[in-house]
This record gives structure tokens, C-alpha cells and sequence, in this order.
């Protein structure tokens, strides 16, 4: 699946079929992250209620969240409930669902962009539905029993992600042959079964998933071999931003990994990518604009 030559011959898939929308993705668009939990690595607990004894969502507050990063000029806002980050505990479903689907029925009712949920709960992927979600984003690739079934039962796109091992210890000691091969053959693999289930390629896209179960060495390989995984023919959607695989060659914290960030961000879309997954929107935005203007210069005068 990762040979070269045969990955030079394809170009990226052009789009998206959302519930309500085709997502053209002739150019690279950006997704918006929005976080609801209290201890994502990032930004976690920035949405909560100030006066609760336990995690709360402040739905002012994540509406507010949302109208910035739809004016700083995201193409779809991606809410998550459970964080994934290395070590991070689980939370039961009915905690995840109190979370977000609350804030995705508040989106929906205020702006008209594609919601993205990060989950791999089949509850929540029937309720973030029916709540108005056009997307699923599962770190774990729909293999929680019943996850390929609720998406086949809806007509939400769905992003299907690499990770070796579970987020409290995938990065114990991750260790592969051939890095970008094997994540290759694991999405190959998840989007045959989706298939089978009754979801449309066209619906589809895959994340290598960067820093879920791969040492700083595997995160650089994949980035340095993406182009290689439009052999897949999906989309790819890739979330880098400020992770550590940044911060362990600049240094700093989270939100000090800006400018690393975008330089991942831009390398990704120079080899493809068609869905990039940040923090920081407007930054990133601004970016593109000057890489798609070089791309059209360069396109025009071959």
C-alpha cells in the first residue's frame, strides 16, 4: 500500500459526502478544535462552569468558543468529551453525552458549519446524530462493538484514526518495523470493514493518528512519507497541532508550540493532506492562504 510510485499516480480524493453538504476538498481545510473536557492536554477545563463542584459545561462559553473559531475561518468545528491524550482515564458514557450533546445542538441552532465529534461511544455517535453532528472522529476507528453499526445507521461522514494500543499506554513502548506500512495496512484494513457495515467510501477519510502509540522517530516518519498514503484513496485528515512531537523539538508548553505547528501544518498540506486539525485557526487559515496562492502560481506557470 505505501509504494511510492504507485502513491505518485493518485491524486487526493476531491471530497467529502456530508449529511447535508458535499465538502469540497480540492483545497485543505481546517478543522477547529473544541474541546469540552476538563484535562485534554491542550486546553483542558476552559469551558467550564465556574461555580461547579463537578466538571460542568458552560454552554455561553462554548458558543462563544465556537463563533471564534468559525470567524477566524474553520470549516468544521471538531467537540470532543473524552480526552485521549497519553494517560488520560476513561469516563463513562453518560458523562461523554452530557458533555457534548448539549454543545452540539447549541452549534447546530447558531451557525452553519459541519460539526466533528471525537468519539468512540456508539451511544454517542446515535445521539450526536440525531443532535445534528455531520461527522464521527474516532481515535479508535469505530472497533468498539456496536460503533460500525451506529455509524452505518446514519449518514455521517466518519473519520477513521491509527492508534496502537489504548490511550492509557500507548505510549509505553510503541514499536514497529515499518511504521507508515503497518498504520497503511491498519487503515486499509478499518476502511474495508466500514464498507462492508454499509458506509460509503465516500464518506470516509483516515488519520495516521501523530502521536497516539509512535515515538517522536515514527511521527517524523509519517509526516515525511504522507504523500504515500493517498494509495488508500480516502481523504487524509491529520491533527498535529501543538503536539508533543513539536514541543520535543522546539520546547515549550502547548500553547507555546505555534510556530511548529504551523510548519507541521504546512508540510502536511504540501503532501496532501485535505483536513488539518488545529488549535489555532486563524494562524493556520492565514497559512494556507499563502500556500494555496504558491501552489495556483506554480500550477499555472507549468
Amino acid at each position: 500500500m505505501t509504494d511510492v510510485v504507485l502513491a505518485s499516480l493518485l491524486r487526493p480524493v476531491a471530497g467529502l459526502k456530508l449529511p447535508d453538504r458535499w465538502l469540497d476538498l480540492t483545497v485543505p481545510r481546517v478543522m477547529g478544535i473544541l474541546n469540552v473536557t476538563p484535562d485534554s492536554f491542550s486546553d483542558g477545563g476552559a469551558l467550564a462552569a465556574a461555580a461547579s463542584r463537578r466538571f460542568k459545561i458552560s454552554l455561553d462559553k462554548a458558543l462563544a468558543a465556537a463563533e471564534s473559531i468559525v470567524l477566524a475561518g474553520a470549516d468544521l468545528i471538531d467537540v470532543g468529551g473524552e480526552s485521549t491524550r497519553p494517560g488520560a482515564p476513561p469516563i463513562s458514557v453518560d458523562e461523554e453525552l452530557e458533555r457534548v450533546i448539549p454543545v452540539i445542538s447549541a452549534i447546530r441552532n447558531y451557525f452553519d458549519v459541519p460539526i466533528s465529534v471525537d468519539t468512540s461511544s456508539p451511544a454517542v455517535i446515535t445521539a450526536a446524530a440525531t443532535a445534528g453532528a455531520s461527522m464521527i472522529n474516532d481515535v479508535r476507528a469505530l472497533q468498539i462493538p456496536g460503533a460500525l453499526e451506529a455509524v452505518a445507521a446514519t449518514n455521517l461522514a466518519v473519520c477513521l484514526m491509527h492508534m496502537q494500543g489504548q490511550p492509557q499506554s500507548m505510549q509505553d513502548d510503541p514499536y514497529y518495523q515499518d511504521v507508515v506500512a503497518e498504520v497503511c495496512e491498519f487503515l486499509f484494513s478499518r476502511k474495508v470493514c466500514s464498507e462492508r457495515a454499509g458506509i460509503n467510501g465516500d464518506r470516509i477519510c483516515l488519520d495516521p493518528g501523530f502521536g497516539f502509540g509512535k515515538t517522536l522517530s515514527h511521527n517524523y516518519q509519517i509526516l515525511a512519507r504522507l504523500h504515500e498514503m493517498h494509495a488508500l484513496g480516502s481523504p487524509l485528515l491529520v491533527g498535529i497541532s501543538r503536539k508533543s512531537m513539536i514541543g520535543s523539538v522546539t520546547g515549550g508548553a502547548p500553547a507555546d508550540r505555534l510556530a511548529g505547528s504551523l510548519a507541521a501544518a504546512l508540510l502536511a498540506a504540501i503532501a496532501g493532506a485535505q483536513i488539518i486539525r488545529v488549535h489555532d485557526v486563524r494562524h493556520t487559515v492565514d497559512a494556507l492562504k499563502v500556500f494555496l496562492v504558491a501552489r495556483n502560481a506554480g500550477q499555472a506557470g507549468a
